[in-house]
C-alpha cells in the first residue's frame, strides 16, 4: 500500500498540470487491490476544500469524486465507514464536509454529541450549538 497525499488527488480529479497529471495517472493506473493507494481522512478534507475553494468544483462534483475514491477497490480510505456517513451528511444538507466528517467522527467515538458555534452545522450535522 501506498498513501497518496492531496496534491495527487487534485491532479488526479483536475489535470490542471499537464506534467503532474501524466505522473498521477500512472501511479492510479498501477494501483491493485492487492497494492492500493491510501487516503487519509486529513486528504479527503483538504481535496474538498481545494476542489471547491479554488476550482469551483459543485457539491455534487465533489461527492462523486469523494464516491468514485470510496468506491474504488484499488483504494482504501481511513474509516471508510466513517467517510461514507459523512459524504451522506454532505450531501444531504449545507454543511461542508469537514463539518460533517468532524460530527461523525465524534459519534464513532462515542460522543454524545459534537459543540460547536457554527449554526449552519449545528442544524444540518447533527452538531450541539453552544451558546
Amino acid at each position: 500500500m501506498i498513501g497518496l497525499d492531496t496534491n495527487i488527488l487534485v491532479r488526479y480529479f483536475t489535470h490542471d498540470q499537464p506534467a503532474q497529471t501524466t505522473l498521477v495517472l500512472e501511479v492510479m493506473d498501477s494501483l491493485t487491490p492487492a497494492k492500493p493507494g491510501f487516503i487519509s481522512l486529513l486528504v479527503l478534507v483538504e481535496l474538498v476544500w481545494i476542489l471547491e475553494r479554488f476550482f469551483r468544483t459543485t457539491r455534487l462534483e465533489v461527492a462523486q469524486s469523494l464516491e468514485t475514491l470510496m468506491r474504488s477497490k484499488e483504494i482504501v480510505v481511513e474509516r471508510t465507514e466513517i467517510a461514507w456517513q459523512a459524504l451522506r451528511t454532505f450531501q444531504a444538507s449545507n454543511s461542508g464536509f469537514a463539518d460533517c466528517l468532524i460530527e461523525c467522527c465524534g459519534r464513532a467515538a462515542g460522543c454524545e454529541y459534537t459543540l460547536t458555534f457554527d449554526q449552519r452545522a449545528s442544524k444540518t450535522t447533527g452538531m450541539r450549538l453552544l451558546r
